[in-house]
């Protein structure tokens, strides 16, 4: 069994470690002038806390993360709030009218992490 506080660090790290793979992949590809570095932050971080096989420079920032978009769903959001609030502190609420419009597209959702996230 892995203690909280290790698995934080060593998820948390192995996210980041991934994104910088990722993202030099996805700059060979030319499809992360799309995202700012941030979105390509976060659309690796759901990428790799949903297990989706997709590349995150390829997610377009724009694009609905539900159902047409992505296909996600709500437990995945659950997740998504989950990752955020473990990497940047930002609290998501299950009864926030405003889920709607945050949970949107992941230009949405990065701006609501960088408008609330702490330190």
């Amino acid at each position: 069994m892995v203690e909280p506080g290790a698995r934080k660090g060593g998820h948390h790290d192995r996210i980041f470690d991934r994104v910088e793979q990722m993202q030099n992949l996805s700059t060979s590809n030319n499809m992360s002038k799309l995202q700012s570095k941030t979105e390509f932050e976060v659309a690796a971080l759901i990428v790799e806390a949903l297990n989706l096989e997709v590349d995150p420079g390829t997610i377009d920032p724009e694009a609905p993360l539900f159902y047409e978009g992505l296909g996600l769903d709500s437990i995945d959001a659950l997740e998504i709030a989950l990752e955020l609030s473990k990497n940047y502190s930002v609290e998501l609420r299950a009864d926030d009218e405003n889920n709607g419009h945050i949970f949107a597209s992941l230009r949405n959702l990065t701006g609501f992490v960088m408008e609330n996230k702490a330190g």
